[in-house]
């Protein structure tokens, strides 16, 4: 995935607080209203409606009220992307990882031939 894909930064700066990252794990567990989502915080609701729209607005959640009670789900396919470059990444740095560990060993080797 292209790293400077729209979606993927959305994605990330959108996880980039740790109070929306917070929110993510709590929709893990299933939807749930506003009201319990905010629990946790002492933040305004003011203020942690601000984190869900940056949530809603990237794609990550999503959100429908009924009556009185707006209720919020996590949308796992948003999260896809951000999943999909960190498993490239990770492929790139253990690959790398591993020849500096070859490296090494063939230094030592090579030290102890002599």
């Amino acid at each position: 995935m292209n790293s400077q894909s729209p979606v993927l930064n959305a994605a990330f700066h959108a996880l980039s607080d740790p109070t929306r990252r917070a929110v993510i794990q709590q929709l893990l567990a299933g939807p749930a209203p506003v009201k319990t989502l905010a629990e946790p915080f002492a933040i305004g609701l003011p203020s942690f409606m601000k984190h869900l729209r940056v949530l809603e607005d990237c794609g990550l959640i999503m959100s429908r009220k009924s009556g009185r009670v707006r209720t919020c789900r996590l949308r796992p396919e948003r999260l896809a992307a951000a999943e999909s470059w960190l498993t490239e990444q990770l492929a790139v740095w253990e690959r790398r990882a591993d020849r500096l560990t070859a490296y090494a060993e063939s230094l030592t080797q090579h030290e102890v031939a002599e």
